[in-house]
Order: structure tokens, then sequence, then C-alpha cells
């Protein structure tokens, strides 16, 4: 059988595309050759299993008053259970939960990923092999994120806590024992009309960096 990898994440997981003119099918979503997702598939190879399960608006474990299912919390185990054994799962989370309406510090939101790193961890997925996690960590927002296309929507505040969340979620991470990586620090860069979501070339910079991490995890 395959290495299954999951890939648990929000829109940038889903591969939203906020310029149209980054995209090869001028859509709102990057296809199968832009993802990192699927450009991770292609990097590893045949004894892998890229498995996406990317859901725009998904948080760790906030329930959106707006919008339904969104809480990662929710949904992370019948999302492992569907693929078992799971011999990795990746969660790229954090950006939805900067959202002024859920009130939370980036320490806060740092904590809510470890609760959904312990609920992984707890789920008889696993195959008989110990929990194998990877958080991580999304770019920090643009500061011009306010004045963007979803400014109003998420708030004054949500860039300053992004900027903290590498912070928290590597000390989460140190305490739990997981693995821990830095989209920011890898160079994925964000679009300029939302300033929140990857480019096509932010897609493909965080696939080689994980294509390079991730057969060292297994």
């Amino acid at each position: 059988m395959k290495k299954h990898i999951v890939c648990f994440g929000d829109s940038n997981t889903h591969g939203y595309c906020a310029d149209p003119m980054d995209c090869e099918d001028h859509g709102d979503r990057f296809n199968e050759n832009e993802r990192w997702t699927s450009l991770l598939q292609q990097k590893l190879g045949d004894e892998y299993l890229v498995l996406e399960e990317g859901l725009s608006g998904r948080t760790t474990v906030f329930d959106d008053p707006l919008h339904e299912c969104m809480s990662g919390l929710d949904y992370i185990t019948p999302c492992l259970m569907s693929h078992e054994p799971v011999d990795l799962l990746i969660i790229m989370l954090g950006t939805n939960d900067t959202k002024d309406r859920f009130y939370a510090s980036a320490a806060c939101i740092g904590i809510g990923m470890a609760r959904l790193v312990k609920k992984a961890m707890s789920t008889e997925c696993w195959g008989g092999k110990q929990p194998n996690i990877l958080v991580v960590c999304p770019p920090a927002m643009g500061k011009e994120m306010p004045n963007g296309i979803f400014g109003d929507t998420m708030g004054e505040f949500c860039v300053e806590k992004s900027e903290q969340l590498s912070k928290y979620y590597k000390e989460q991470c140190e305490l739990l024992g997981v693995h821990f990586a830095d989209a920011g620090a890898m160079g994925c860069e964000f679009n300029e009309i939302d300033y929140m979501h990857l480019t096509r070339k932010g897609h493909a910079t965080l696939a080689e960096n994980l294509a390079e991490l991730v057969p060292g995890l297994l």
C-alpha cells in the first residue's frame, strides 16, 4: 500500500486563487498542475498518496457564526478515519482563526492548534503506528491585508496575530512532540490582491520544500 499523506487545511490547501491571471485556467481555483498538494504528489512519486482535505474558511477549533462546519476539530476524526491507515498528517491552518469575530489572540490560536493535534493523535487511524503529524504555520499576511478585498470581514488585528503564530505553533509542537515547519520562512508568497492567499509561485515553493522534508518524516 502507498504511504497515505493527509493534507488538512483551509483555502490555501483547497487552492483558492484571488488573481485569475495567476491561474492557468483563469478561474478562482488553482488546478492540479498548480496546487501545492498536487505538486507534492508529483514530486514524491508513486509510492505516496497525497490526499487533499482543504476547506475554505476552516479554523482549528472555532465555530464560525457566519458559516457552518468550519471547525477543524469537528471534522478531523472522520477525515482521518476515511483515509486510514494514515502515515503522515500535514495540518496548515490558522489564517482564518485570526478573524476579529473569533476574539482569539495568537497564543489562544496556538492552543487551538494543540487541541486539534491532540484529537488527531488520539484518532485510531495510524495503523498501529505512532501518530505522525507535521504542523505547517501559514505565512504571515501582508500588512496591506486590511485594505484588500477581505479586509473588512477579516478585521484590523489579523495581520499582527498572523505574524505571531509561528512562535506559538512552534512552542506547542515542541510540547506535543510533533513536527513543525514555517511556510513563511520557506518564502511562500501571498498575492497582492488579498495578501492572504498563496500565489501560484507560493504553491510551488511550498511543494518544493515539503517534498524535501516529508520523506525524512516517514
